[in-house]
């Protein structure tokens, strides 16, 4: 998996199903994140290939978006953490952990943004996936307190042997609607080698080229941009809503044949 010069569709619980990723990637996403699985639900699962009906589906793919789909493993357990990825890592481009989500969900079990608090086990996560998977491994974090912090952190992330590190520019505490610190994401860039992907109030085409010339990062990657309108992606501007409704439906009768 390349991530140097792409546009990234963000992992959104109940958004990135696979119509929604399939979307995305038609109007121009380069990679395509999963929504967050927790690893307790996946080590239950087993995979069946074209099963009919949505049934008890935890995550669905198909080869279409085999190159570009990225699966991210909400977990706090390196142990199944990897039990999770080995399950879908011949079906998907990379694996990914959630080390930044700040709901009471992720965080009463350990993990999310509770992980950003816990490098040594951080360390233990990404290491044991890397040893033991042929496939790219990447997480996502959130800013500290201080971007010292941060890009201290990120050295340490970097130093596991991952692909890429995704940084959503803003806290833990902070809401929606404070402004992402993309300053504080071209710190973390400028200090790592590996490729970086940033996060953070990209709502227009325009906004890909501007947050990346602002921070210096490799690629872009968008949330609520791409929710309210998933042709965010095309240089061509963005579709009226009702054609890319239209479009998603159709996605849908795609994938849930």
């Amino acid at each position: 998996m390349e991530y140097r010069n792409k546009l990234v569709l963000a992992p959104m619980v109940r958004v990135g199903t696979l119509p929604f990723r399939l979307l995305a990637a038609e109007y121009g996403a380069d990679i395509t994140y999963g929504e967050e699985i927790i690893d307790h639900k996946m080590v239950k699962c087993e995979r069946r290939i074209n099963e009919k009906g949505t049934g008890n589906v935890a995550f669905r793919t198909c080869s279409e978006e085999r190159n570009r789909v990225v699966f991210q493993i909400g977990t706090s357990n390196a142990v199944r953490a990897l039990t999770t990825a080995q399950l879908v890592c011949n079906d998907v481009a990379a694996i990914d952990i959630n080390m930044g989500c700040p709901k009471s969900f992720s965080i009463s079990g350990g993990m999310g943004a509770a992980l950003l608090s816990k490098p040594e086990l951080i360390h233990d996560i990404l290491t044991t996936l890397r040893r033991n998977l042929d496939t790219s491994v990447t997480c996502k974090i959130r800013l500290l307190k201080s971007s010292q912090d941060t890009v201290e952190l990120a050295r340490r992330i970097e130093k596991t042997g991952v692909s890429a590190l995704a940084v959503h520019g803003r806290r833990v505490a902070d809401r929606p609607r404070d402004p992402a610190k993309w300053s504080e994401i071209a710190d973390i860039a400028a200090a790592l080698s590996i490729p970086v992907i940033a996060n953070g109030d990209v709502f227009e085409y325009e906004d890909l080229q501007r947050i990346k010339d602002a921070t210096g990062v490799s690629s872009v990657m968008v949330a609520r941009g791409a929710l309210w309108n998933a042709s965010i992606f095309s240089p061509k501007g963005k579709l009226p809503w009702e054609d890319v409704k239209r479009e998603y439906v159709r996605k849908v009768a795609f994938s849930h044949p």
